[in-house]
């Protein structure tokens, strides 16, 4: 833990498989993206800058010149995969062409077809080298490797099959780096049939190789940018949104009624992210490491599912923060209009719980709000005081705090319900199964393994539901032999 001192910069690179994934890739490195060329650094001076962005972005091929503070030359710490050009193309035609290294894409051209075994089964053999040689130059980029990132969507073929199959690379290849996955899952109306059964057989690699998987629900994505554009085109808001304090829009953005309503999504994961890795690239009294996400969140192996919230969606544009107003920010943390998925944390039992905080709040609004939050929120009993508290002083722009919540929480058990009865229904008539059968190295046992898998996740998740409300029984304590 480190108190009032900048981290040292470590290193933590972004994986892209899949359109979405890369996409998102594309809005989180926007929002973190070091000045561009002439432009003065939005940090209070260059070398701040560099050091605060290091583990997010390396020099590429300019050598020494990072540490001279010369940000303009800084390339992301990303690897795009897609096995279509279409997006990746749109990325180096765009603003941030200049951001992404070249070197450090890998495209195909006829795509995954929505099929996981294409992307997993085929193009993981046809790219495994590739991608390897690619992650380790990455790597070898970075001063202290902390851990990996993969953005991949569970509906598609290349983000749900591809992806894991890096996952899986990354075990191999990395076995001591934590692996964190922010994954995608679709909504029950998405317009790709065969969805079910890429998320089922994705789910099962995440259960097994990863170490974070923070689930998203596009239905609750597209619920937040709604409720966002309801209240300010109904006036309730009127002109006191402070600018650029949207969390669907991009950091610097001037234009935010103006994204578009995918691009408004794509930027709410990005804040996510965004947050996630401010105690690593900013100074804070109480900053946290990410592998302490893991190692306090995640109590069994499998359990490592994270609910995530973001607060405040806006930032009215007032200078002063009545304390009220900041204990709101709390508790909507843990409200249903703000998680990141279709849940309820509050109404459900709670493993272990973070809260990351950025701005100006002090460690004693932390222990406050926690002891007034704490009688409303089930906790199993073994954990009673399953917090974990990270302050990062620099706040996201546009606002004077923010608040990212993580939970480990039974909440994420509908979410699977529902995939496992979506996907059931196509299996029980064996359709569209012929698509991937007639992969190579593709069997029918791979489905069923994978049903089972989620089938034995979600029962994990039932024995610890059936606990909620019983007695508290305090663990004993350690006897310590002398």
């Amino acid at each position: 833990m480190t108190h009032g001192t900048v981290r040292e910069p470590g290193g933590m690179p972004f994986l892209g498989p899949g359109a979405a994934g890369t996409r998102r890739r594309q809005q989180g490195k926007g929002g973190a993206a070091p000045p561009a060329r002439g432009q003065p650094p939005s940090l209070p001076s260059a070398p701040a800058a560099v050091s605060a962005e290091r583990c997010l972005f390396g020099s590429g091929d300019n050598g020494p010149d990072i540490y001279k503070g010369k940000i303009c030359t800084l390339k992301a710490r990303a690897l795009l995969i897609d096995m279509e050009e279409g997006v990746v193309n749109e990325i180096l035609q765009g603003p941030l062409r200049d951001v992404f290294d070249s070197k450090q894409l890998i495209t195909d051209v006829s795509g995954s077809g929505n099929n996981w075994a294409v992307g997993h089964k085929i193009y993981g053999c046809q790219y495994r080298e590739n991608i390897v040689e690619k992650l380790r130059k990455t790597a070898e980029h970075c001063d202290c490797l902390q851990c990996f990132f993969i953005i991949h969507s569970m509906g598609g073929g290349t983000g749900s099959g591809l992806g894991t199959f890096v996952l899986n690379l990354l075990e191999e290849e990395f076995p001591e780096v934590y692996r964190f996955v922010t994954s995608v899952y679709p909504s029950g109306e998405d317009d790709v049939i065969t969805s079910p059964y890429n998320s089922v057989l994705a789910m099962k690699e995440l259960n097994e190789h990863a170490d974070c998987v923070l689930p998203i629900e596009n239905e609750s994505l597209f619920q937040i940018v709604n409720k966002i554009h309801q209240m300010i085109n109904s006036g309730k808001l009127g002109s006191t949104v402070k600018q650029n304090s949207l969390v669907t829009s991009s950091a610097g953005s001037a234009k935010t009624l103006q994204v578009k309503p995918f691009d408004a999504m794509n930027n709410i994961v990005a804040n996510l992210l965004l947050n996630l890795t401010s105690s690593a690239r900013f100074e804070g009294s109480l900053n946290m490491d990410l592998n302490e996400i893991s190692m306090n969140l995640v109590p069994f192996p499998r359990l490592h599912y994270l609910v995530s919230s973001l607060t405040p969606l806006y930032t009215l544009a007032d200078v002063n923060v009545p304390s009220r107003r900041l204990d709101q920010m709390f508790s909507d943390a843990f409200s249903r209009d703000h998680q990141l998925i279709q849940a309820d944390p509050k109404h459900s039992l709670y493993l272990a719980c973070a809260l990351l905080v950025r701005g100006n709040v002090q460690v004693s609004d932390l222990r406050r709000n926690i002891e007034r939050l704490k009688p409303s929120l089930h906790f199993v009993s073994w954990n009673q005081e399953g917090w974990k508290t990270g302050l990062c002083s620099v706040p996201p722009v546009g606002h004077s705090h923010s608040l990212l919540a993580l939970a480990n929480n039974t909440c994420v058990k509908p979410t699977f319900i529902e995939l496992k009865d979506r996907f059931m229904k196509l299996y029980k008539k064996k359709a569209h199964l012929h698509h991937y059968l007639q992969i190579d190295g593709m069997e029918q046992s791979c489905f069923s393994e994978a049903i089972y898998s989620l089938s034995d996740l979600i029962e994990e998740y039932n024995e610890l539901d059936a606990t909620k409300g019983g007695p508290r029984i305090d663990p004993s304590r350690l006897k310590i032999a002398i």
